[in-house]
């Protein structure tokens, strides 16, 4: 059992060493130094994934790009949900684009990547959109050669131009996230703490692992990011504790607890980190990109 957990507001008030949101003492997280402008870029490619919708993976792929930018990353963010919450996060009209990412899937279709690519209000950080053309996609993808590598093949020739490319899969284990899972170096879980979405990370974690078998041998489990948290509750904290007690190292430190700025950003179409820079949440997402440079550089 976890020792008791920190009631601190904001993560950067957190010692090294002293215990932290999840019981388990803080550890010494390096601050993030800008890559060589010389280096080659090559991206990491991280999923955002989990089949249960509203746990907070469009709110992470926004601030967590944000936080890497400010660190001095180069960040791309591709909608991968019909929904569009993300593209809609950043403040792109669905309604009036003219290419998405769905017509980089079928590629039979001649667009090119720069043809779709948005640049964000944030510098640094560019959003490959979706609209409601990509509730289709998994249909029309089934008779497509090698189907499951598709979005892998869109992000390929691109990867030299990005640091991190971030991708905020749909609340589905299907074709889409199979692509995205298939594509990605690596993948964050972000985890409602709530007992029914506990209920899924089973059948998550098997897909991942499905995945890994036959179709990215590479892929590795990230972390597990606890989201939309409240200590106050004792159902946060237990759902928590057994998150800990079953992936033990594999939780991040760092916690998202419910804040009203979130809802805010999504008006704002720009992440917390510059909508509400001394804001707790956007300490959260600094603590959570210092820890996925840590983990996955």
């Amino acid at each position: 059992m976890a020792k008791a957990a920190a009631t601190v507001k904001d993560i950067a008030d957190i010692k090294p060493g002293a215990i932290g949101p999840t019981g388990r003492p803080w550890p010494t997280l390096p601050v993030p130094t800008p890559p060589d402008p010389k280096a080659p870029k090559r991206a990491q490619i991280i999923a955002m994934t989990n089949q249960k919708g509203g746990v907070g993976k469009t709110t992470t792929t926004i601030n967590l790009g944000g936080a890497l930018v400010e660190a001095g990353r180069k960040v791309l963010l591709v909608d991968l949900d019909p929904q569009a919450s993300l593209s809609v996060g950043m403040g792109i009209n669905v309604h009036t684009l003219q290419h998405s990412v769905y017509d980089l899937l079928l590629h039979g279709i001649g667009v090119s990547f720069d043809e779709a690519v948005v640049p964000s209000k944030v510098p640094g950080l560019d959003v490959l959109p979706a609209n409601i053309d990509l509730s289709v996609a998994e249909m029309q993808l089934v008779s497509e050669m090698a189907r499951e590598r598709c979005l892998t093949k869109v992000l390929a020739p691109i990867r030299e131009r990005y640091d991190y490319i971030l991708i905020d899969c749909l609340p589905s284990l299907g074709l889409l996230t199979i692509n995205a899972l298939t594509a990605a170096d690596g993948v964050i879980i972000p985890l409602e703490c709530e007992y029914f979405a506990l209920r899924g990370m089973a059948m998550l974690t098997h897909t991942i692992d499905r995945v890994r078998e036959s179709l990215n041998p590479a892929l590795t489990l990230i972390g597990i990011l606890p989201t939309m948290y409240d200590n106050r509750t004792v159902h946060s904290r237990e759902v928590l504790d057994r998150v800990l007690g079953e992936f033990d190292d594999k939780v991040f430190h760092t916690v998202i607890r419910r804040t009203v700025k979130f809802p805010e950003t999504t008006v704002a179409g720009e992440p917390i980190t510059t909508y509400a820079p001394s804001s707790s949440g956007a300490s959260a997402y600094r603590s959570l990109a210092r820890e996925v440079l840590a983990r996955h550089p």
